[in-house]
């Protein structure tokens, strides 16, 4: 494999917030990475605005699918052109902290894991901090993923493709990176997560698949009970289990933070 890291991005209409996202991987403290850009046939100057990337930057690769399929289709297509011995995940309006893969990559060398992840801020669309800090189980199994309703931040996702392999993303238009953390539990038991702030996610865009909570019901059950394949008991009990932390936040380690980490300075 040819770079420590191949970064995952799939976009679509996200010219106004994708150079950001391109820039907090090029001030990385770990300079050995490809980032692998597949565009889901976006409307907007998203291609106009990565051009100059690509024409500077040789270990920054752009594809365009040849008609809309959603995020899962974007993401299992970036990974099959993934060359690195780790993939990881930031979709292209979310940030990295500048040591986000030096400090995570050796917590994996110190853990032995081959999957993990660490904790996230939440910004608005407009980049203002929200003063919120999402942690991740020091340990999350298979299950745990099911009944906390995925507490990985994709933004913070990082697998490793040489010990693992490579995965098709599930193709549900939401809560796909919930269904590939489901299928990469299923090779290595636990993805360990860490308690410190590496990336910074954007709440709020209307247009994201994710935004509308409600909706997503009916892709979970669709996760659940059709590619899982887990019985109509079963599935109605994750679902039960979705809806209880989704509306009381229990089991999840959500924290406010005064302090905002600036992901343009490094230490």
């Amino acid at each position: 494999m040819s770079s420590l890291v191949s970064v995952i991005m799939p976009t679509y209409n996200c010219g106004k917030y994708i150079a950001d996202s391109l820039d907090s991987v090029l001030r990385q403290t770990v300079d050995d990475w490809e980032i692998r850009i597949v565009d889901d046939c976006s409307t907007d100057d998203t291609a106009e605005v990565v051009r100059p990337y690509l024409e500077r930057y040789p270990n920054i690769h752009f594809a365009r699918l040849p008609r809309n399929g959603g995020p899962a289709a974007a993401r299992t297509e970036a990974i099959r052109q993934a060359e690195g011995k780790f993939c990881a995940f930031l979709d292209s309006d979310d940030l990295w902290m500048p040591d986000k893969l030096e400090k995570q990559l050796a917590f994996m060398k110190k853990t032995g894991a081959a999957f993990s992840c660490a904790a996230y801020r939440q910004m608005d669309t407009d980049g203002n901090d929200l003063a919120t800090v999402v942690v991740p189980p020091e340990k999350t199994d298979y299950g745990k993923c099911i009944r906390l309703s995925n507490p990985i931040g994709n933004l913070t996702a990082v697998y490793d493709q040489e010990a693992l392999g490579k995965f098709a993303v599930p193709p549900i238009r939401k809560r796909n990176d919930f269904a590939l953390w489901l299928q990469i539990l299923k090779k290595t038991t636990y993805c360990y997560g860490m308690d410190e702030v590496l990336g910074v996610y954007r709440v709020g865009r209307s247009e994201s698949v994710s935004h509308n909570k409600l909706a997503q019901a009916t892709y979970h059950w669709q996760l659940y009970h059709q590619i899982e394949g887990h019985s109509l008991l079963r599935s109605a009990f994750e679902m039960g289990c979705w809806a209880f932390v989704k509306g009381t936040g229990i089991g999840l380690d959500i924290r406010r933070a005064e302090k905002p980490t600036d992901p343009t300075e490094k230490d």
